[in-house]
């Protein structure tokens, strides 16, 4: 007689019947939620791409009688202290928001591999300098380290507070990488190109590198959206890009005005395409950990 689909018998000559595992659609939705946040965020990403088409009103243009506006039929967003309009900014700082995501994260992921591989790959001595080095930084609190750095800029552009982000943000990173390659340096084919005399990057590129990617990619994906809050969090205080180059988080420094005059659009709107955005990125992030995860355990 056949079991019945609702059990299975588990052990070696046990017939305990358990029940099998079901699947809500609870899980279903949670393990289908990543696409969704592929797609609002590939969305995102798009709109801000074709900007110029989707904008209705120039984004640099003050509409001195439309002050503090509330969303209309001209003015889909309403407009903010200034007069721009908001909808059509919100794509232009889209632009520069997510720019500095990408950026900042280059710049961090370049640094922390170069930084962990070098410690990863050298002597016990060396190692120890170049690791108490990384915690000796990464114990500063890193709104002080980019105060300081910002100190030394007269007027910080799109490059310069990407920089000052990934500068402050590789100590992690590189942590994390120095120990994947201390775990895998003594292999054969590490070993034979360092004896064949192979270089440092082409070791790193071509051996070290693609054993210790998938681990990393959470911290490389996650990066974009920290580098973005960071960086809206830079501008609200007033020590970020300047108000004249449109993003998210400079927009998001007129909270103070939009505060008084009881223009909830201006921080709203802004807010709600940041939030969004950085639930998007977090959630891929964590949904890549998830899979790295369970390849290490099906090992």
């Amino acid at each position: 007689m056949d079991a019945s689909p609702l059990f299975q018998v588990v052990g070696p000559g046990k017939n305990t019947p358990v029940p099998a595992p079901k699947h809500s659609r609870f899980q279903h939705f949670w393990h289908t939620y990543p696409v969704v946040s592929m797609v609002i965020l590939a969305g995102i990403l798009v709109l801000c791409a074709a900007a110029p088409l989707v904008a209705n009103h120039d984004p640099a243009e003050f509409y001195l009688q439309h002050l503090n506006t509330p969303p209309n039929r001209e003015f889909y967003f309403g407009t903010d202290s200034l007069g721009r309009d908001i909808f059509s900014i919100i794509w232009y700082g889209g632009r520069v928001s997510l720019t500095v995501g990408f950026l900042a994260m280059i710049i961090s992921t370049a640094i922390g591999i170069t930084y962990g591989c070098l410690s990863g790959l050298a002597s016990p001595a060396a190692d120890s300098i170049l690791m108490r080095t990384a915690e000796l930084i990464s114990s500063i609190p890193s709104i002080l380290l980019m105060l300081l750095m910002l100190a030394f800029v007269h007027e910080p552009d799109v490059f310069i507070i990407s920089l000052v982000i990934g500068v402050s943000s590789w100590m992690n990173l590189a942590r994390i990488v120095r120990s994947e390659v201390r775990q895998i340096r003594g292999s054969d084919y590490v070993l034979i190109a360092r004896t064949m005399g192979a270089g440092f990057f082409h070791i790193v590129w071509k051996h070290l590198l693609p054993n210790f990617l998938s681990p990393i990619m959470f911290m490389v994906v996650s990066s974009i959206g920290t580098a973005m809050m960071v960086e809206s969090t830079l501008s609200f205080l007033g020590i970020g890009l300047p108000v004249e180059i449109i993003s998210w988080g400079s927009m998001l420094s007129l909270a103070n005005r939009a505060l008084l005059t009881n223009a909830w659009w201006v921080i709203f709107i802004p807010g709600i395409f940041l939030v969004v955005t950085l639930l998007c990125i977090t959630h891929i992030g964590h949904c890549l950990r998830r899979e790295v995860n369970r390849g290490c355990s099906n090992l």
